[in-house]
């Protein structure tokens, strides 16, 4: 049981290797591959295709928990993977493909793998085709036989024309050093902000993670370069100093998040005013992603205290000066307002009129470019939650018995606010 447990950890590890080193390779070589697209599992491991959808380079990648496994004449990792590329139809053909063996082994030297590194100063075909023939011949091997088989088919030209096109990536980046090879790509992408910083990288992978199950899926396949770019440029706009990005999502809001926020001062100011049962719903999702994406945001130095006050400053601005113009529509001739003389009816109308206002209000945001309007509308409810001489509210009397007003809609057999 523990041996098969280990097998199947290492091959979990060694298939997360290879999504991952996939997008690091992506955004190291997509500078010099600007038209070109990657794939995962379709020509091989990785494979770079160009306009066409003609594969131009194939990558099987391999991590090892030993600096020096699978990379000497014998081993199976070196055969296996020669397997591969052997049994293409254009195995032999000098315009073929590059092929690239990724691994995080370190080649010796003295062996094939060694010589077919791509250093000029090291790099000698003609001795990687004499290895590999005499490795071939010598090993009584069964899981490598197929392979040296198809190997020792070749001539020695065909051999030579192969192996040239074979490149050994030796000593490659750890799976554990990924994130940080992302990171150094990113570098005059990302916010200055430390924890920003790692809110950035973390959304990329979230990316990377969805066109990963696409391709593997067969739902698309593969991504260009420009799919990349375009992405990590729109999200660097979102990270910008006039624009922010929203990442507490309507959908990942739970009926128990709805439900443990779904009574409260600011419910009760809706209700007051005989808000719609279905939008006190929407309402208290929009103040449960607007309190948790605002925590967020702190969280990562997104935006700072000052700039969240100034925001609800202007909120609490705009409201006081449509509250009066309410206040004084129910006014009387003198320009006096009257609780008691305004029918209760009228007074509910003339709430739910200002709420309804000023939830479509646009006039107000947090930044110049940052638009997403639950954000508004959440911090109004979270306003309305605070207490008469710090909040806001809609009901014209809202300030001189809340619970009052909200018992005498109780008594009228409203629905209850908040329903499922």
């Amino acid at each position: 049981m523990a041996s098969g447990v280990h097998s199947a950890a290492a091959s979990a590890a060694g298939y997360l290797y290879q999504v991952r080193w996939a997008l690091v390779n992506l955004l190291r070589e997509g500078r010099t591959r600007p038209d070109q697209v990657i794939s995962l599992e379709m020509h091989d491991d990785v494979a770079w295709e160009d306009a066409t959808g003609s594969a131009t380079e194939l990558l099987q990648t391999k991590l090892h928990a030993k600096a020096t496994a699978g990379l000497a004449d014998k081993d199976t990792d070196i055969w296996k993977t020669l397997l591969i590329w052997l049994k293409r139809d254009d195995a032999v053909d000098p315009n073929g493909p590059g092929l690239a063996l990724v691994t995080t082994s370190t080649a010796q030297p003295g062996t094939a793998a060694y010589a077919l590194r791509p250093d000029p100063a090291t790099r000698d075909v003609p001795a990687a085709v004499d290895l590999l023939t005499k490795a071939a011949g010598n090993s009584s091997s069964t899981a490598t036989e197929k392979g040296r088989d198809l190997f020792c088919e070749l001539t020695k030209a065909e051999k030579t024309t192969f192996l040239n096109r074979v490149r050994v990536l030796d000593q490659s980046l750890a799976l554990e050093n990924l994130d940080e090879a992302v990171r150094q790509e990113l570098q005059w992408a990302l916010p200055p902000a430390e924890k920003a910083q790692d809110r950035f990288v973390a959304e990329l992978w979230r990316w990377w993670d969805g066109m990963t199950v696409g391709m593997l899926r067969g739902q698309r396949t593969g991504v260009a370069v420009s799919n990349l770019r375009t992405f990590v440029q729109e999200l660097r706009d979102q990270y910008g100093p006039d624009s922010l990005r929203t990442t507490v999502l309507k959908a990942g809001v739970s009926d128990e998040d709805i439900e443990r926020h779904s009574t409260g001062r600011f419910v009760d100011q809706m209700a007051a005013v005989r808000y719609a049962p279905r939008n006190l719903r929407l309402a208290v999702i929009d103040y449960y992603r607007a309190v948790t994406q605002e925590t967020e945001w702190l969280s990562d130095d997104l935006v700072g205290l000052h700039e969240l006050q100034a925001f609800e400053d202007n909120l609490r601005d705009e409201w006081e000066r449509a509250f009066n113009d309410m206040v004084d529509d129910l006014s009387d001739e003198s320009g006096v307002y009257d609780p008691e003389a305004v029918d209760a009816v009228v007074k509910q109308k003339a709430g739910k009129d200002l709420l309804r206002a000023l939830l479509d209000s646009t006039e107000v945001t947090l930044r110049q470019h940052y638009t997403d309007g639950f954000f508004a509308r959440g911090k109004r409810h979270e306003l309305a939650h605070r207490q008469p001489d710090v909040g806001i509210g809609w009901h014209p009397d809202f300030a001189d018995g809340l619970e009052k007003l909200v018992a005498d809609v109780v008594g009228e057999d409203v629905e209850e606010p908040v329903a499922g």
